[in-house]
């Protein structure tokens, strides 16, 4: 039986096989609705997010479990330099455009996400010329992160335009899910949206595809050692937003002591920086890997003893770090830092799966490492507590219960 009789079309730059952990997210999406007899289509770009040694060749139309995909060309520029993600956005979002000009609306729901950021904008100028119900799905707040990083002057010109297209996008759509509480409260006050069409909907783990493995069991981790220490994992976006400083500093503090070792994955703006500060400072305790296969994900994932997710100061509201969910799958602690009153502290320090400290805090950081090294049960109960946590909350079916929700409020089903 169907859910819905209404079609969804899911834009978004990237999607799998690509590595970007939204493209993966969407991925579950759009097969989980597609499981429920939903019609879903996705429209994104072949594979360019990652380094060119993870673009795997893909067909520009196939049908994936039951989900059609098309996928367009565009640039694939590397997007650490501003021309190369304008270039690579712009080839994207031109010919999509008219795409969506020409396309029929009848019986559909566009998802417009922002990848690219303003893909939105797309979703606001066809519904000015004809009939185009869309719902936004906020994961980063730009122009509030480029303004953040100082890609923008503030209050200057572009940012003033950029949150005038945002306006035109937010209030032209239908409804809008975002992924905190915070992001909810700035849409809102920025652009004046009625807080009944702005929903938060957090992101999620799939429970079946990341499970808990004992760190003996990873080939990951047996591969390289790691099943020898008491090892740290940020598996991940290494981009601008995340803080990276205090683990760097913490594992210089810990550089003595043989049998701690800190493991960092992905890519991502700060990546050759991570890289050029590892050698440096001489970090013979820290090791850089790529990206792994996502077929490989769980078994990396699980080749730690604790989890570290960050969050740098000022991004709360504007970015979340959506690694949590896949920690609290695979059932390890978290070492959680963040400004003191963030979502990510709540969500930790509330369910017991792991230790929050503030940003700066290497003191902090160094003892709480350490007292996970030597407390066996603490690991244990944390890390049972972090998967009841992401079982109850944050699944896929979850999530997806949510956005077949928001989809029929948007189609008018619901009324």
């Amino acid at each position: 039986m169907k859910e819905t009789s209404i079609e969804l079309v899911i834009l978004n730059q990237y999607y799998v096989p690509d590595v970007a952990s939204t493209g993966h997210l969407l991925y579950e999406l759009a097969t989980e609705s597609a499981s429920r007899n939903v019609a879903v289509k996705v429209v994104t770009s072949f594979p360019s997010y990652g380094p060119p040694e993870s673009w795997q060749p893909c067909p520009g139309r196939e049908i994936q479990e039951g989900v059609r995909v098309h996928r367009l060309r565009t640039t694939r520029f590397s997007k650490d330099r501003i021309f190369g993600r304008l270039m690579n956005s712009l080839t994207f979002l031109i010919p999509l455009f008219f795409r969506q000009l020409l396309a029929g609306s009848k019986n559909r729901v566009f998802l417009y996400t922002t990848n690219p950021p303003f893909l939105g904008i797309i979703g606001a100028l066809v519904s000015l010329l004809r009939p185009h119900r869309y719902v936004v799905l906020l994961h980063d707040s730009y122009p509030h992160l480029a303004v953040w990083s100082g890609k923008i002057q503030p209050n200057g010109l572009i940012e003033r335009i950029w949150h005038m297209g945002n306006r035109l996008i937010y209030l032209r759509a239908s409804q809008t899910i975002v992924l905190c509480v915070r992001a909810k409260e700035l849409v809102c006050k920025k652009y004046g949206v009625d807080p009944s069409c702005v929903h938060v909907v957090h992101n999620w783990a799939d429970p079946k595809a990341l499970v808990p493995l004992n760190k003996a069991d990873s080939n990951f981790a047996k591969k390289h050692g790691f099943d020898q220490v008491f090892t740290l994992l940020y598996s991940g976006n290494l981009g601008l937003y995340y803080e990276f400083e205090s683990l760097l500093q913490a594992a210089d503090r810990l550089r003595s002591d043989p049998s701690i070792h800190f493991v960092f994955i992905g890519a991502g703006g700060k990546r050759q920086w991570l890289a050029n500060e590892i050698k440096s400072r001489n970090l013979t305790n820290t090791t850089l890997f790529p990206y792994q296969p996502f077929e490989a994900l769980n078994d990396s994932l699980n080749a730690c003893d604790a989890s570290l997710v960050t969050i740098s100061k000022g991004i709360e509201g504007i970015s979340f770090p959506s690694k949590v969910y896949s920690s609290l799958a695979v059932g390890k602690p978290v070492i959680a830092i963040s400004e003191d009153g963030s979502e990510l502290k709540e969500m930790v320090e509330g369910s017991g799966s792991g230790i929050w400290i503030p940003l700066g805090d290497v003191d902090a950081l160094v003892k709480a490492i350490q007292r996970l090294q030597v407390d066996a049960k603490l690991r244990e109960t944390m890390g049972k507590a972090a998967r009841v946590t992401m079982e109850n909350h944050y699944t896929i079916r979850t999530a997806t219960d949510e956005y077949l929700r928001i989809i029929r409020l948007a189609s008018g089903e619901a009324n």
